[in-house]
């Protein structure tokens, strides 16, 4: 895929709240939004890849699978790694308990669902789990893991235009989902996939178009 520099610049402009959110949650009360826009270029990307491919015929699950393990695990291991010995240095034995769970928990891509059980993210001591950031990877990888075959499978038996209704579908179902949860269920409204996907898929209704 051709190297886009107004994405790039769309995700320096996004991470600039994040940043300044997790600083000091006045500064940017709405910050985490960024967040949001991460997803959709993520989604819009990934399809984009994946239906240049699938149009060539080229396509395949396990070399999809293998680039997206050489491109997040070592950076991912690496910031594991040097967060576990600061961990080890500066914690005491209860937080170092903690830290051990969000640790295993990071690197099975499942990170969200243990903050969803004990982190309130837009808590005052939030900001003291150095791996609550990793709960948006999750949701990512959690999505392309099976996105990818669904999008094979639509693609041998259905139309684009039947695939896209598909995903609109399944994108409003997600939205309903989302809207559902922020009234009651905050925390499992920001961490969980099922009210996140909407967003990745916005990002492949794009490619798409």
């Amino acid at each position: 895929m051709q190297y886009r520099r107004e994405i790039d610049g769309l995700r320096a402009l996004a991470i600039i709240p994040v940043i300044l959110f997790h600083a000091n949650q006045s500064w940017a009360p709405g910050g985490f939004i960024g967040v949001d826009i991460f997803f959709v270029i993520s989604g819009y990307l990934i399809t984009k890849i994946i239906l240049r491919d699938l149009t060539k015929g080229k396509f395949s699950l396990i070399s999809f699978y293998e680039r997206r393990m050489r491109r997040i695990l070592p950076n991912l291991f690496f910031m594991l790694l040097i967060s576990s010995i600061a961990a080890w240095i500066l914690m005491s034995p209860n937080e170092l308990y903690n830290f051990s769970k969000s640790l295993v928990s990071t690197q099975f891509f499942a990170s969200n669902i243990y903050f969803w059980h004990s982190t309130d993210y837009f808590a005052l001591d939030a900001n003291t789990n150095p791996l609550l950031h990793t709960w948006s990877l999750a949701v990512e990888e959690q999505f392309y893991l099976f996105f990818p075959l669904f999008l094979v499978v639509f693609w041998r038996r259905t139309t684009k235009k039947t695939q896209i209704y598909i995903f609109t579908a399944i994108a409003l179902i997600s939205f309903s989902i989302s809207s559902y949860l922020s009234k009651e269920f905050h925390s499992a409204n920001f961490f969980l996939s099922p009210s996140r996907i909407w967003e990745l898929l916005i990002g492949s209704l794009l490619a798409y178009y």
